[in-house]
């Protein structure tokens, strides 16, 4: 194993160890601090937070303290987020979340840049195609690291399993449960007590050990970037006003302004999944300690579909995949608004959000591949408006989760989804019928470029775990 892949390893091995923490802690928020609202408010916040980080921090950072320093000091910022749960109020979670936001961008950011400054300098030294060592490097991080769900998601049901609720609920609290859950009628249920501080405390200890054991690895035996890397000195010398105006500027081509609703419908349906599912279906049903255990079949289908949809576009075309994973999402829309949930029927619970994760993973596959296929020219400002335009779907699905009934949030979801399935129909059809000398040109830059194409793509990294 060549060094640069060994510093591959490292990276993906640090970040499995801190989204194992981060990624079962978003999970949690809703059910764990529903007080008032809170968790799912400080969700909203740290996403609020990722669209300002993305417009100027990341470019800064890397500048000043390299990919490797940069990382490293962002990983601390999600470790404040676990210490601020310690003890959970507006005075601790809302402050740290902002911190975590900030962080969240230039972390991404040097983790794509470090692994495709590695790949192409590896390339050069051997001889082989940059986009191919790239994609090894990718495919291997990835490998790692999308399996922090399931770690994550795993410890918070072992470790709640110690304290399950005792006796059943009843059919009046059901009720109240699934699409009906309107928050202010929401009962106490046996289901739904808040767990005891000794495990909560176990918990957090767990997952701040393991964000700490991140920064440490990556501190530590991560290498450094050589600092006459060509590449990576234009990307450094790239103004961070630049980079702002140019977001905003590539608005003026009308595929994107149709691509909006579709790029922040995968924000709306990860923050329904994370945010209501796992509250006022799973956790109001059949108790907190369930959470994790839901949220592993979410997370593993979503990695699995990934792989394979990844696969299955060279033979179908992304039309055919968006349109399988549109009905997937609707029908599973129109089975929660029906659905009456109910402890017996558990199993339930887990086909739904696999399902619901094979959806999600379509959305996160493609909407990755048409941005890096429609703006071979902007790449850089297209990725910008889909961290941007994301992040904000988070934000408003977070936001309104608070004081919203949970049917009526899924129907928002669902016209969301509709919408956006018409405006991508729009973006097809401009596409078709563009003149073909117009489509060929843009395929010979694309050729031409297509080592800067290949960080682009990577930049942008599976939503559902990006933060």
């Amino acid at each position: 194993m060549d060094s640069n892949l060994k510093n591959v390893v490292i990276i993906a091995i640090g970040f499995l160890f801190l989204f194992t923490a981060y990624g079962a802690l978003q999970n949690l928020q809703s059910s764990l601090n529903k007080e008032e609202g809170l968790g799912v408010t400080t969700l909203s916040v740290i996403y609020a937070s990722v669209i300002l980080s993305s417009m100027f921090l990341p470019p800064v950072l890397i500048k000043k303290f390299g990919c490797k320093w940069t990382i490293t000091f962002s990983m601390c910022c999600y470790i404040t987020f676990s210490l601020g749960n310690f003890y959970a109020s507006w005075f601790t979670l809302i402050p740290t979340a902002i911190i975590l936001g900030l962080g969240a961008a230039p972390l991404w950011s040097a983790e794509s840049t470090y692994l495709t400054t590695s790949g192409n300098i590896y390339a050069k030294k051997t001889g082989k195609l940059g986009k191919d060592v790239i994609n090894q490097y990718f495919g291997t991080f990835y490998l790692i690291f999308q399996t922090s769900g399931v770690w994550g998601n795993l410890i918070s049901s072992l470790v709640f399993q110690q304290d399950p609720p005792k006796g059943e609920i009843t059919k009046e609290q059901l009720l109240f449960c699934g699409a009906n859950d309107c928050m202010k009628t929401s009962t106490a249920t046996n289901s739904t007590k808040h767990p005891g501080n000794d495990l909560i405390y176990t918990l957090l200890g767990i997952y701040t050990g393991s964000g700490i054991l991140a920064v440490l690895l990556i501190a530590v035996f991560l290498g450094q970037l050589p600092n006459d890397s060509e590449e990576n000195e234009e990307e450094k010398n790239i103004p961070a006003w630049t980079r702002f105006l140019a977001t905003f500027q590539h608005l003026k081509d009308k595929r994107q302004c149709f691509l909006i609703p579709l790029t922040m419908y995968s924000g709306f349906e990860q923050g329904f999944i994370s945010g209501d599912y796992t509250k006022s279906y799973v956790t109001c049903a059949l108790g907190i300690h369930n959470v994790g255990f839901v949220m592993i079949c979410f997370s593993g289908a979503t990695s699995l579909c990934s792989l394979m949809f990844g696969k299955l576009s060279q033979y179908t075309g992304r039309k055919v995949l968006y349109a399988i994973g549109s009905m997937i999402h609707l029908s599973c829309m129109i089975f929660l608004l029906l659905w009456k949930p109910h402890p017996s029927q558990k199993v339930v619970f887990f086909f739904l959000a696999a399902f619901w994760g094979m959806g999600d993973a379509v959305f996160q596959t493609q909407n990755n591949t048409i941005y890096g296929v429609l703006f071979v020219k902007n790449k850089e400002a297209a990725f910008a408006n889909y961290r941007l335009w994301e992040s904000l779907g988070f934000v408003i699905a977070f936001g309104y989760s608070t004081f919203l009934c949970v049917y009526v949030k899924l129907y928002i979801v669902l016209s969301v989804l509709i919408l956006s399935v018409v405006l991508y129909g729009i973006v097809e059809v401009l596409e078709h019928t563009k003149p073909p000398e117009t489509s060929g040109s843009e395929e010979k830059e694309s050729q031409a470029e297509e080592m800067d194409t290949q960080r682009c793509e990577n930049d942008t990294v599976p939503q559902d775990i990006f933060f």
